[in-house]
């Protein structure tokens, strides 16, 4: 095993030979995002690796501009040491979420800050319209971070590649079935383009900036316009062999229940606990084009179709969270998407006593359901993390072999 806890943070541990040198970086970079300003001998204990490892790694990040100097900390006697952290000018990450009303677009520097954003009403969904969208909008964030850019991200609702399930509903885009969109969108603005699912990019965010910043193994039910599963397992994403794995929109939640519009399939839980439905039983009374605050101020006023959503909401979900605790284990399940906290606040309280599982113990470090920190712009955050994820933190398939050569 290559995660330790310090205190609250689990941490990834070095590799001393010369050939993990880019794992060690992630991991010295990972420490000091994780621990805010760290001196060198710290990280050396944080990480196992030697000093003289640390002492070279931290001078190279600091040439690169991807740490900074902070001083030196006041303690104890002798010389004290120099603080470093990450430094927020040494890079930026776009993100942007393609959804079937809207694409979000932001922009984070390398301490994960937001510096910008940009949200745009999507009435086509056509890859012509919506690549042309990008480009103009990853243009107009990226005049605005003078930073050198890491990365761009995407997400899109999933899921990738199945028949029948990717061009047709009110939660998919159409006409995107067969397209490459990676190397659509990489050629739209010039850059290469990481895409990942809204649900599974929602993860990673709150891994990296929210409440899973200190779990490990975590669940993350996201509302987007539909709603999904993003899966953290030992610290990374874990995607299915074909990018699709948590795919709970689909699950048949009620045999012979209310039709899917997006599969075909009767009683799906996407038809029962899909911020899509909430907006449609609301369009149902006269109230159309529902946005966050909208749903907040319906919220706050206790009105009856947002009461009714809710209570059948949760009624579904905890169910849910519980199978995903027996078939998964994870720490904890966090709820969060484009939905008001307090509306999600109210699904975890309606959800009362969940169902027994193996989550089930008097001992808990954690709830067994927890809301998201990562705010409305989740997805978009999500993905600007892509590729900041790829730069900060270590590969799980390059930690689990580093046990061999930590010293004991």
């Amino acid at each position: 095993m290559t995660i330790q806890t310090i205190g609250a943070h689990p941490v990834a541990l070095g590799k001393n030979p010369e050939r993990s040198r880019e794992h060690n970086r992630r991991v010295v970079l990972d420490v000091v995002r994780r621990h805010g300003s760290l001196g060198r001998a710290h990280i050396a204990k944080l990480t196992q690796l030697t000093p003289q490892a640390v002492a070279n790694i931290v001078d190279e990040l600091v040439g690169e501009r991807l740490l900074m100097e902070m001083g030196r900390l006041r303690s104890g006697r002798g010389q004290p040491p120099i603080q470093f952290a990450v430094n927020p000018e040494g890079g930026a990450t776009i993100g942007v979420e393609i959804a079937a009303d809207h694409m979000v677009a932001v922009a984070l520097d390398l301490s994960g800050r937001l510096r910008d954003k940009r949200i745009t009403p999507l009435k086509d969904t056509t890859p012509d319209h919506i690549l042309s969208t990008f480009a103009e909008e990853l243009s107009a964030l990226n005049r605005s971070v003078a930073s050198k850019l890491l990365g761009v991200g995407v997400v899109m609702p999933g899921p990738f590649e199945i028949e029948g399930m990717t061009s047709v509903g009110p939660t998919t885009l159409a006409g995107w079935a067969g397209v490459d969109a990676a190397a659509a969108l990489s050629k739209a603005c010039g850059h290469a383009v990481v895409v990942e699912n809204d649900a599974t990019a929602a993860a990673v965010g709150e891994r990296l900036f929210g409440a899973g910043l200190a779990i490990s193994n975590f669940c993350m039910i996201y509302f987007g316009v539909g709603i999904g599963l993003g899966i953290i397992q030992d610290g990374s994403p874990y995607r299915g062999a074909f990018g699709n794995a948590g795919e709970i929109g689909h699950v048949t939640v009620a045999p012979k229940g209310r039709p899917c519009p997006s599969c075909g399939q009767r009683g799906c839980l996407e038809g029962y606990a899909s911020a899509y439905v909430l907006k449609e039983k609301l369009a149902g009374v006269g109230i159309e084009n529902c946005e966050v605050a909208d749903l907040e101020r319906l919220h706050a006023a206790a009105h009856p179709v947002v009461e009714g959503w809710v209570e059948e909401a949760a009624a579904y979900l905890g169910p849910m969270v519980a199978m995903l605790e027996n078939i998964l284990d994870p720490q904890t399940v966090i709820l969060g998407g484009a939905l008001p906290d307090a509306v999600i606040d109210d699904i975890i309280r309606r959800m009362g006593n969940l169902p027994t599982s193996v989550a089930s113990r008097r001992q808990r470090a954690l709830p067994r359901v927890l809301r998201g920190q990562t705010g409305q712009l989740t997805a978009a955050l999500g993905a600007a993390s892509l590729p900041l994820f790829h730069v900060v933190t270590p590969k799980l398939e390059t930690s689990l072999t580093a046990i061999a050569d930590i010293p004991a």
